[in-house]
C-alpha cells in the first residue's frame, strides 16, 4: 500500500481578480511532519483551507488516497474528519464544556456512540494534559489550554492527517511552548501533520519536510537541513535571514 495520503496538483485559488494560490503541487505521505513557512499574505493559510475544503479551489485537484475531493467524489464531512484542522483562534463552542467540545463532533459527524465518544474524548484530553478542566467552559481557561482542547477535539475524530493553521500565533509567548510540546509529542508518535507556522525552531527541529511559500507559489521545499542550512532560492535566503 502506498504511503501517499494527499496529493495537491496544479491548485489555484482566486478571490475575484486576486490570485492567492498559483499552480501549487504538493504531496503528504504517511508520517510526514511538513511545516509551511513564509511571510504573512503568502497564501499559506489559504492552501490549508483549500486542502480542508473550507475554501473551494478555483482550479486543480486535491487527491485523498487517489480520489479527487474537489470534484465531490468523497463525502466532505467524512473527509474533514479524516483530514482534521486545528485553527489559530481555537473555534471551540463557548457554550459547551471542554469535554462536550470533544464529544460533539464524534457523535454528529462520525456517528460514534455516546459512551465511546466520551471515552475517546477523555483519552485525548488526558494526552494533552487537560483532564482537570473537563467541566470548564472555554472562557474559564487560558489560550494555551483552549488550543490543547482544540487539538484533543481534532484527535478524537481519529484523523489520518492533522492540519494546523498557525496554532500558536494567537497565544501569549509563555503559552506557545505548551502547545508546541503537544505537537512535538504527536510528531514523535508518527502523526501526519501539516503545519502553517512562524515558529522556525519547530519547523527546523520537528519537521521532516519544509515548504517555503511567497506570493502564492511554492518557492522552495526540502528537508529542514537543506532549507535552513543551504537554501537555493534568493527569496528563501532573504526570508530566513529576517525570520532567524
Amino acid at each position: 500500500m502506498s504511503d501517499l495520503i494527499l496529493e495537491v496538483r496544479h491548485l489555484s485559488k482566486a478571490f475575484g481578480n486576486h490570485e492567492v494560490l498559483k499552480d501549487i503541487d504538493f504531496k503528504v505521505n504517511k508520517g510526514d511532519v511538513t511545516s509551511i513557512i513564509g511571510a504573512s499574505g503568502s497564501g499559506k493559510s489559504t492552501l490549508l483551507r483549500c486542502i480542508n475544503l473550507l475554501e473551494m479551489p478555483t482550479s486543480g485537484e486535491i487527491l485523498y488516497h487517489g480520489n479527487d475531493v474537489v470534484k465531490g467524489k468523497v463525502n466532505q464531512s467524512s473527509y474533514r474528519s479524516k483530514v482534521g484542522m486545528v485553527f489559530q483562534s481555537f473555534n471551540l463552542f463557548n457554550n459547551m464544556t471542554v469535554l462536550k467540545n470533544c464529544i460533539i463532533g464524534q457523535e454528529k459527524v462520525a456517528g460514534v456512540k455516546k459512551e465511546e465518544a466520551k471515552e475517546r474524548a477523555l483519552y485525548f484530553l488526558n494526552k494533552v494534559g487537560m483532564i482537570p478542566y473537563i467541566n470548564a467552559l472555554p472562557r474559564q481557561i487560558s489560550g494555551g489550554q483552549k488550543q490543547r482542547v482544540a487539538i484533543a477535539r481534532a484527535l478524537a475524530m481519529q484523523p489520518e492527517v492533522l492540519l494546523f493553521d498557525e496554532p500558536t500565533s494567537a497565544l501569549d509567548p509563555e503559552m506557545v511552548g505548551e502547545v508546541l510540546q503537544v505537537m512535538r509529542s504527536l510528531a514523535e508518535e508518527g502523526m501526519t501533520m501539516l503545519v502553517v507556522t512562524h515558529e522556525m525552531g519547530f519547523a527546523r527541529d520537528v519537521s521532516n519536510h519544509v515548504v517555503y511559500m511567497a506570493d502564492g507559489v511554492i518557492c522552495e521545499e526540502g528537508t529542514p537541513a537543506e532549507l535552513f542550512s543551504n537554501p537555493k532560492n534568493q527569496r528563501t535566503r532573504e526570508f530566513l535571514a529576517r525570520a532567524l
